[in-house]
């Protein structure tokens, strides 16, 4: 299976989540606190949701840290790592600087961290050069601030093909609609996430649906 790009559900819904999975073009599913309030979940539910969605085929799963500072982050993380194989759980860390602090003493350790709210090209570098699995730019938020999105998200992915031997991938999150995705694909980046909602708008085309409800009803007619 190409392993060159990873597709990620963004939610912390299980109904929404088992609307999609499982399903093999989907790599894994991220969350971060907003999502989990969202959803209604406290901090103890996260790992048995988590675990459902690996169940459920997801390669990888994310969660975020709850502390801002190195101490906590690493604590938040290490409380959560024992539930879950090696490489199967993604820690998620703002991109402060403590946050590229906490992050490198986990790569030390080989545990896969994304480095969230990454709005500058010089942090998706930093988190090319200390080894991170993902760097996760928000492209809805770029764009509510007035920021050509595309054009910034462009630049960081220049920036971390230029760390090939990082193996960091650009996880794009805040995908709010098909065409969003499409120029993120022309850009070459690593990875996205994607709300479930567009995961029906990509999967199911009206056209192809059509076409085969025709080849179905030709089907039964033939002798």
């Amino acid at each position: 299976m190409n392993d060159h790009f990873h597709l990620y559900l963004d939610s912390a819904d299980l109904a929404e989540l088992q609307a999609c999975l499982p399903h093999p073009v989907v790599h894994g599913v991220t969350t971060n606190p907003t999502l989990l309030q969202r959803a209604g979940l406290s901090r103890a539910a996260v790992p048995g949701l988590l675990k459902r969605c690996i169940e459920l085929g997801a390669r990888q799963v994310q969660a975020q840290v709850y502390s801002s500072d190195v101490d906590g982050m690493l604590e938040d993380a290490h409380a959560l790592l024992p539930q879950f194989d090696p490489g199967q759980l993604v820690i998620k860390i703002p991109a402060t600087r403590q946050g590229l602090d906490a992050g490198a003493r986990l790569i030390a350790q080989g545990v896969p961290v994304t480095w969230t709210a990454v709005y500058a090209p010089e942090q998706a570098h930093f988190a090319a050069q200390l080894g991170a699995a993902y760097a996760a730019p928000y492209l809805g938020r770029l764009e509510d601030a007035g920021i050509d999105g595309l054009a910034l998200i462009a630049q960081m992915q220049s920036l971390v093909v230029q760390r090939p031997a990082s193996g960091t991938r650009l996880l794009v999150a805040s995908i709010r609609s098909r065409a969003a995705y499409l120029s993120l694909l022309g850009l070459g980046v690593g990875a996205i996430t994607i709300p479930p909602r567009l995961f029906a708008e990509l999967l199911d085309h009206p056209a192809t649906l059509a076409a085969e409800a025709g080849f179905l009803a030709d089907a039964r007619a033939l002798p």
